[in-house]
């Protein structure tokens, strides 16, 4: 297992934004994680990564807990997280923007994984001298994903990499969130666009309100009938009743 997160809490002052989720995600999966805006999910990553400061419980990575390791030493052991904003800069070019997502390298493959930036993001090799703050959403997206590749990361965080965008090209960020599981990065996806979510993950968690609701395979949510009227867009009366 490379992720094992229990009992995990997150407050902001008074407010409990998050009550005691458990979760876990193994080495080679896609999940994701779904609700409605507010339910706790972007707090649950920013625990994860260690960017929420009043967390309590527990945060295993690769058999190791690390709820009290700094953002910048997660990233050394391959956990790396792309903020909901996408957090470019946007008066660096494109090329100066991945290459900022190798910082905590230094061995000499980090040009070639520039270009393999390149050869997953074609429109950021044909962008590659413009800063960052004159790109589209959609390809502020595509460099905060690349930066966030340039680290090789075993474990990728995904905060909304749908959010603002149209949709033509939220189908092409879930293209290439697919690719990248398939080049054998494991993913937990936090998303509001629950039917692709559930499309591309192998399993998916429901937050509700700080707390998990269900858990189970992504085929077997796409099918629930709560989880169809609540966040598929569909009335009660069309969807299929529970076995």
């Amino acid at each position: 297992m490379l992720l094992e997160v229990t009992g995990l809490e997150v407050r902001y002052g008074g407010i409990r934004a998050v009550k005691g989720v458990d979760l876990t995600v193994d080495d080679g999966e896609l999940i994701c994680l779904i609700g409605a805006n507010g339910a706790g999910k972007s707090s649950v990553l920013r625990a994860i990564c260690g960017s929420a400061i009043q967390r309590s419980g527990s945060v295993r990575y690769a058999g190791e807990d690390i709820l009290s390791l700094p953002v910048h030493e997660l990233a050394r052991r391959g956990l790396v997280m792309v903020p909901e904003g996408r957090g470019i800069f946007p008066r660096l070019s494109v090329e100066e923007n991945l290459v900022m997502g190798a910082y905590v390298r230094a061995d000499a493959e980090i040009s070639r994984d520039l270009e393999l930036q390149y050869e997953i993001f074609p429109r950021l090799k044909e962008r590659r001298a413009q800063t960052g703050g004159t790109l589209s959403g959609g390809e502020q997206q595509m460099l905060a994903i690349g930066r966030a590749l340039m680290s090789r990361p075993r474990l990728l965080l995904l905060d909304e990499p749908s959010m603002g965008l149209a949709p033509m090209l939220v189908a092409k960020i879930f293209d290439i969130v697919r690719d990248i599981a398939a080049r054998g990065v494991t993913i937990l996806l936090v998303e509001q666009n629950a039917r692709l979510a559930l499309e591309i993950a192998r399993r998916g968690y429901v937050m509700e309100s700080g707390e998990i609701s269900l858990a189970e395979d992504s085929k077997t949510l796409l099918a629930d009938s709560r989880v169809r009227t609540a966040y598929l867009g569909e009335s009660a009366d069309l969807a299929p009743r529970d076995k």
